[in-house]
């Protein structure tokens, strides 16, 4: 399984109406947010599922930990990517303020993708 540009979050429409409050539903399974918005696909070849990643410079201050922590989240979905019916644009957000075990990246996704 891949992840490629197709399934990213990269417009700013999308993000904006992602992050606007009232649109979206979020949930929190420290150290990560999930904030999702089921949405309508107009075009059958888009991706059912859409995903932005974000690691906040306020919270990890090194660059190569931002780094790192966006590896793991972008792994830990690849490897977990919902089989729903449902499309759907969801944004991961770093909370903690030190990097975290991948182990503990995996189960959380995990636990988040579960719940959507």
């Amino acid at each position: 399984m891949k992840f490629p540009k197709a399934e990213r979050i990269y417009l700013q429409k999308e993000i904006e109406e992602l992050f606007t409050p009232g649109n979206a539903k979020g949930i929190t399974n420290y150290p990560i947010r999930m904030v999702y918005r089921y949405v309508t696909r107009e075009n059958e070849a888009e991706p059912r599922v859409k995903v932005l990643i974000s690691v906040s410079k306020k919270r990890l201050h090194r660059a190569v930990d931002r780094v790192r922590a966006k590896r793991q989240m972008r792994e830990a979905y690849r490897l977990n990517k919902p089989s729903g019916e449902r499309a759907a644009n969801i944004a991961f957000v770093w909370l903690a303020n030190e990097p975290q075990e991948s182990s503990l990246i995996h189960e959380k996704i995990k636990e988040l993708l579960s719940k959507l």
